[in-house]
């Protein structure tokens, strides 16, 4: 154990970067404080449902009991003579803060993913297990909360292999459970290790006893064949009878992790200091350092894709070609931001995850995306929301920099000599809206820029002003995405605001091919206007947003005009025809068209492209769609009638049913606009025992009988 001596390990193939992911509720942060207490990093547990956890520093996550934001950390530990650095980033396990994961994820080598013994796999479970498969980051399973009353392994690891993938396969196996659950038998070393107190820091590791044997041999059977189903080597051992050593096992489940072609399950009870130690040395055992990862990438030229080993990848910013770089301190400098966030004592924070080269504070690097020069002021490790001040980082660090103005999240930082441009993160669009005022109109410069702070941090927040009624709009993942924001303009900027009801995110596209020609004409006298423009508009497929054709030969329309009719058009796309709602998904092309010598100007085209963008649609058949939500409900057994009968009066379509235990999970899809007030509808119906969640799914057209009201209600705002 150790403490915060960054300088200690400086091999980075004792590097672990580590995002601790979950469903809410299943212990994830719990199990980061404990890694804290074991490295030494906290002297003392912090418990979440004290308000006291380190992790959780928010005061929304002390009251809520959840984690809203992603906090980073770094902790030491040995293991067999090597000191390892654990770079960890804990994530929050509600849907409405999934971004938070997703770009945890972007930057991290590989994941530990927290399970409720009891619950196995939940929906969020899901979620985040799918969202590290994106990004091909190895895993590690942790069953937690093996002490609670109804809580079971071999259940709970079922649930994985059926819901999740069939290469998660036991390591370990708990001696025990519920109350009785006081140690875990190790199926590499075949050995029993048994906790005798509180602090889970005196374990006695022994032979494994006899009531016991057979069981972990028949485990460890089905640990080696999964293994030897991607190693050569043991399987050629395993199939010949031969023996197979520690050593030999462990660096088969190591190459079989580092292909994603196992996860390893391991048992454990966060709370109960058992099993954290254990996981500890797994983590360092078998997840990859920086070295170890393949970065997967699309060649933009050819769209083939690239897999570079323990490369770091990327595009020139100029000629956008695949370039890639050794993840070392001596190569050029690349970074990537993946998190902006405001502190009331330094100011603004850009974290970011340093591939190659170094960064020194007091120099300037190159902003690949914008093309503009920053200057890195300060630069802290963080721990929570405490730092700790750095001169330089490298390859293989996670930190945080003071003072860079024009970056964004998802931009790469590099060598302005060298640079190359990273793969960025992508994020989900808002599905819900706010209508929000200032209590006192004194405040309203001071709200615009509070909202300013908060959507540089939150790529999924939105903030604007509504043009036809003057209203400033927020826009969120759901209901309490949008209640943390309206209670951090109070807690962090003293603004108490006014909230209307909530809205739904609709979207306005078209199901027909149109022609249009728009004649702009005002020739009366003095300098008139004239701009003639003949277009077609087209429906895409749904998610590929605008699109734009010039078709003009022969000079009908002179080139210097055409950018500005892509502007007008797209500015058209802010409201479309049916409720006002921005247009997606629609190609638009010119044709044909004229200009008039005198009176033909760069915004008499832009003005006529807006208009005529307008009455194209109208003739293309336009339609309004909605976002439909995937619904998850955890409910008991008598009340299932009830709630599938509520879905269905919801426009609910219910697509599966699975049995959890003693309750049955619902899964379904409905639209957003019908789920408003579904938890207190849910608490009614079945006094309490149901659990649901929702997420953004796609988006679908609204049946006609719907189209109505919702029009009716826009326009009566």
């Amino acid at each position: 154990m150790a403490g915060t001596d960054y300088a200690a390990v400086k091999d980075t193939k004792f590097y672990r970067n580590l995002g601790i992911i979950a469903h809410v509720d299943a212990g994830k942060t719990t199990t980061t404080e404990r890694i804290l207490f074991f490295t030494g990093k906290t002297h003392k547990t912090g418990e979440v449902h004290e308000g006291a956890a380190t992790m959780d520093f928010m005061q929304q996550e002390k009251e809520r009991g959840i984690t809203i934001q992603s906090a980073a950390t770094t902790a030491f530990w040995e293991l067999d003579g090597n000191k390892y650095r654990i770079n960890i980033i804990d994530t929050p396990g509600h849907v409405d803060f999934t971004a938070e994961v997703e770009r945890s994820l972007r930057v991290l080598d590989g994941a530990v993913v927290v399970f409720d013994g009891k619950m196995g796999v939940e929906p969020q479970s899901s979620k985040v297990w799918f969202q590290a498969e994106k990004y091909k980051v190895p895993r590690l399973c942790y069953i937690n909360k093996l002490d609670n009353i109804g809580a079971d392994f071999y259940k709970s690891y079922t649930s994985i292999t059926e819901h999740l993938s069939e290469k998660a396969v036991p390591i370990a196996l708990p001696v025990g459970i519920e109350n009785e659950f006081n140690g875990i038998i190790d199926l590499v070393e075949m050995k029993m290790r048994t906790h005798h107190d509180d602090e889970g820091k005196v374990i006695d590791v022994h032979d494994i006893t006899d009531d016991y044997k057979a069981k972990a041999e028949e485990w460890r059977a089905k640990l080696i064949e999964a293994v030897a189903d991607v190693d050569d080597a043991i399987a050629e051992k395993f199939l010949g009878g031969e023996e197979i050593s520690t050593e030999e096992l462990q660096t088969g489940i190591r190459n079989a992790v580092l292909a994603n072609k196992l996860f390893p399950v391991l048992p454990g009870s966060s709370l109960k200091n058992k099993g954290v130690q254990a996981m500890l040395d797994d983590v360092c055992r078998y997840l990859p350092s920086p070295h170890d990862k393949d970065y997967v990438i699309e060649d933009e030229q050819t769209g083939e894709e690239k897999t570079f080993h323990g490369k770091v990848a990327g595009w020139d910013p100029k000629s956008g070609e695949v370039i890639s770089r050794d993840l070392h301190a001596d190569e050029p400098m690349s970074a990537l931001v993946f998190k902006l966030a405001v502190d009331p004592h330094v100011g603004n924070l850009a974290f970011f995850r340093v591939y190659s080269g170094k960064i020194q504070a007091g120099s300037f690097v190159y902003n690949s995306i914008n093309g503009k020069k920053e200057r890195i002021g300060r630069i802290v490790m963080m721990h929570a929301n405490s730092r700790e001040e750095a001169t330089e980082v490298k390859a293989g660090d996670i930190a945080a920099v003071v003072g860079l103005k024009d970056t964004k999240t998802g931009d790469t930082l590099s060598d302005e000599k060298n640079p190359i441009r990273l793969a960025s993160i992508d994020f989900p669009e808002p599905v819900v809206r706010f209508a929000i005022e200032p209590k006192t109109k004194s405040d309203q410069e001071k709200l615009g820029e509070a909202l300013g702070k908060l959507t540089s941090e939150d790529p999924t927040f939105h903030a604007q002003t509504d043009q036809e009624t003057g209203q400033v709009v927020i826009a969120g993942m759901g209901e309490l995405h949008l209640e943390v924001k309206t209670r951090l303009l109070k807690d962090d900027y003293g603004l108490d605001v006014n909230i209307g009801k909530p809205q739904v995110a609709y979207r306005e596209t078209i199901n027909a091919e149109a022609e249009h020609r728009e004649l702009l004409k005002k020739q009366s006298g003095g300098a008139g206007q004239y701009a003639d423009i003949a277009m077609i508009v087209r429906p895409r497929e749904r998610g590929e947003g605008y699109k734009f054709v010039d078709s003009i030969k022969g000079g009908s329309i002179p080139r210097e005009y055409i950018p500005s009719i892509d502007k007008g058009f797209q500015e058209s796309t802010t409201a479309g025809p049916l409720g006002g709602f921005p247009v997606v998904d629609v190609e638009v092309e010119i044709v044909d068209g004229s200009y008039h010598e005198v009176d033909s100007n760069t915004d008499t085209f832009r003005t006529a492209a807006f208009y005529g963008f307008k009455n194209a649609l109208k003739k293309a058949k336009p339609v309004l769609l909605e976002p439909i939500m995937k619904v998850n409900i955890n409910v008991p057994e008598e009340h299932v009638g009830s709630v599938t009968g509520y879905l269905s009066s919801r426009r609910g379509i219910i697509k599966n049913m699975m049995p959890r235990g003693k309750t049955n999970e619902l899964n379904a899809e409905a639209p957003l606009g019908e789920l408003f007030g579904m938890t207190s509808d849910l608490r009614n119906l079945t006094s309490g025992t149901a659990a649901a969640t929702m997420e953004p799914s796609h988006y679908a057209e609204v049946p006609g009988g719907v189209v109505a009201s919702i029009v009716g209600e826009k326009s009566g705002e």
